[in-house]
């Protein structure tokens, strides 16, 4: 009784095992296997012309902004449903309305620059039940603690008459 018990249990313990491998097609067309567990983005109409901006050395509490252009490239409008940003330091301004076919709308990103340092903050963009990411980066040098020191050729300048 064991032994039957045995071998229905490798018997099952196959058919599990089985069930877990990726289903292969064969088209006798073209001689390759397909994999049909892969997930594959036909429906991806969103290209983004950079995925990355590097602001370089920027100065502490100075904001800057970047444009990001995305295009539809399918044949119905897309809406980009949000955009949202890893932190709050990080600010994204997007258009609500649908994309048109094979046009283009901006992505207005800001950085507000408070903390010094090197700075690598994610974007993400989400539309039709997906998503792209888009990066800025860059270093934050620190701002002087006081005023600017004064500049003598301004006050010669003062004195000159015209």
């Amino acid at each position: 009784m064991r032994k039957i018990y045995l071998v229905l249990l490798v018997i099952a313990v196959s058919f599990t095992l089985n069930a877990q491998q990726p289903t292969q097609s064969h088209d006798s067309n073209d001689g390759h296997n397909h994999n049909t567990s892969a997930t594959t983005n036909a429906t991806d109409y969103l290209k983004v012309a950079e995925t990355e901006f590097d602001f370089g050395k920027i100065p502490q509490g100075k904001p800057v902004y970047h444009n990001f252009e995305v295009t539809n490239t399918g044949t119905s409008a897309l809406k980009l449903d949000n955009v949202q940003a890893s932190c709050g330091c990080t600010t994204p301004e997007w258009s609500h309305d649908p994309i048109a076919p094979n046009a283009s709308a901006i992505i207005k990103v800001g950085y507000n620059a408070v903390a010094e340092g090197p700075f690598d903050k994610i974007i993400t963009i989400s539309y039709n039940n997906q998503s792209k990411q888009i990066r800025i980066k860059g270093t934050v040098w620190r701002a002087p603690d006081g005023p600017a020191p004064a500049n003598a050729s301004i006050d010669l300048l003062k004195k000159q008459s015209l």
